[in-house]
């Protein structure tokens, strides 16, 4: 007797208890209904999810969410780092934000998670040459969630961006893996040179809101910047900086200060969670 093979879907955790959130949310406000099941119940997997919700927020006039939709199955298709990017930031958002009690919060509702996304699939159309259709979908991100993102910067995984209002990243910026930033951070470029002018923001770095990192300086790994502070040279790494201009002000008071998100500065006034 010849014995055949059922395929078995890969089982996956993150998607089940997703899911179960997104039943237990229809179940509790029924009202819900229509979104939470065009944007979870109706697919079978993240990345399926997420293309949904990215083409549902950057569709217009200008451009069909079918259009949208199919560009992002695409880049996810071809590139499976996408969505293991995808899960890393959703994680790093879970575990880090204490407004976050269910990991279907940053699909529904945080465009700092939302906007992340968006941006690593155009990141992937400027890799492959697409520019225009890149910078299409950079101008989409930055007018609907207010983050705007050059999709040639690199940005690595385990990135939580906290309210994300006012984001500014630019082109030859580079941003670690583990990093958490605020509302109203600018990796920004100075004068008008074309080269390599954006920050390095190595592993683990804590960007408090409002501060803004200029040039092509690198912040040490695992460092902090105050909010509110203004970065015009290169920061060590564990070192704690804020002023303006800033000033290495103390350690970093920890290891993983991105994972803590502790911005008390070690003189003992408390800037606060934003």
């Amino acid at each position: 007797m010849i014995k055949t093979r059922t395929a078995v879907s890969p089982l996956d955790p993150v998607w089940e208890q997703i899911t179960i959130e997104a039943q237990e949310a229809v179940a509790k406000q029924p009202l819900m209904g229509g979104l939470i099941h065009a944007c979870i119940l109706h697919h079978p997997t993240l990345e399926k999810a997420l293309s949904y919700r990215i083409a549902a927020k950057l569709c217009s006039n200008e451009m069909s969410m079918v259009i949208l939709r199919e560009i992002v199955d695409t880049a996810y298709a071809s590139d499976p780092d996408l969505i293991a990017a995808a899960r890393a930031d959703l994680m790093a958002v879970y575990d880090r934000d204490p407004a976050c009690h269910r990991l279907l919060q940053p699909i529904l509702y945080f465009k700092g998670y939302q906007a992340v996304q968006a941006y690593r699939v155009a990141n992937w159309l400027w890799r492959q040459g697409d520019f225009d259709l890149a910078f299409f979908f950079q101008m989409r991100i930055s007018e609907i969630f207010g983050v705007d993102i050059h999709p040639g910067a690199k940005i690595g995984r385990g990135i939580m961006i906290d309210h994300a209002h006012s984001i500014v990243i630019g082109e030859t910026a580079v941003v670690g893996n583990n990093v958490s930033m605020l509302h109203s951070v600018t990796l920004g470029g100075t004068g008008k040179e074309e080269e390599d002018r954006h920050p390095k923001i190595e592993d683990g770095v804590l960007i408090g809101a409002g501060a803004k990192v200029l040039g092509n300086i690198r912040i040490g790994h695992c460092s902090r910047i105050a909010a509110g502070s203004v970065v015009l040279s290169e920061v060590p790494p564990c070192k704690t900086v804020a002023g303006v201009p800033a000033k290495i002000v103390g350690e970093a008071g920890c290891d993983q200060p991105s994972i803590s998100m502790d911005q008390v500065v070690p003189n003992g006034s408390d800037r606060g969670r934003q």
